[in-house]
């Protein structure tokens, strides 16, 4: 994958998912600064990942950045419907 490879050349300790109930097992098990996620995971797609990422007391602090594919398959509007308050002012 393009962005491991960056991240990891980065400095950044990369940890990957093959689909997403294994992405929700991990993000639970190490509680890691950040998620990149992919809305299309096989087993459990982005969008049931994200909600159940923010809804998990555990998880839902986690900051998320979401990777899509065809912006006709998955559009904002679905992430907005997963974690309807998607954006924060870092200052």
């Amino acid at each position: 994958m393009a962005n491991e490879s960056v991240l990891s050349r980065a400095g950044y300790k990369v940890v990957t998912a093959s689909d997403g109930e294994e992405a929700l097992l991990i993000a639970h098990d190490r509680i890691p600064d950040l998620i990149l996620l992919d809305m299309m995971l096989p087993k459990l797609g982005g969008p049931e990942v994200l909600r159940a990422l923010k809804q998990n007391p555990v998880t839902a602090s986690i900051p998320v950045i979401v990777l899509s594919g065809p912006a006709r398959e998955m559009g904002p509007s679905s992430c907005r419907k997963a974690q309807p308050h998607t954006s924060r002012n870092p200052n």
